[in-house]
């Protein structure tokens, strides 16, 4: 199973970007997750292999989106009302099960880098 985020760029505060994950096979859950230099890595939203389903992180709830186009093989992760805490260095994962644990995915892509200026 490959993957590759994109779409990550500099962006000010208050505005909204969308990432992007590209996978190349079907039928795995997709998570997000982020890490900020010095910081441990942070769960930042999952979505079901069906897209039914989805759970997201403490700090990202109500601000973040992520869905998925099967047929586009990718998996988005739309980002509102971005503060500069969320900077960090965002990549998405394949696994079976939705979970917040990193280490329970089993396939993981390079990341892409959001900067969120105040």
């Amino acid at each position: 199973v490959q993957l590759q985020a994109s779409g990550g760029g500099l962006v000010q505060a208050g505005n909204s970007l969308r990432v992007s994950c590209s996978y190349s096979i079907r039928n795995y859950v997709v998570g997000w997750f982020r890490q900020a230099p010095g910081k441990e890595r942070e769960f930042v939203a999952a979505v079901s292999w069906n897209g039914d389903h989805t759970m997201y992180g403490e700090s990202v709830n109500g601000r973040f989106t992520i869905s998925r186009d099967d047929a586009k093989r990718t998996v988005y992760l739309q980002m509102d009302r971005l503060k500069p805490e969320d900077t960090a260095n965002y990549s998405c994962a394949a696994g079976l099960a939705m979970e917040i644990q990193a280490r329970r995915y089993l396939y993981w892509g390079q990341g892409t880098q959001v900067t969120v200026s105040s």
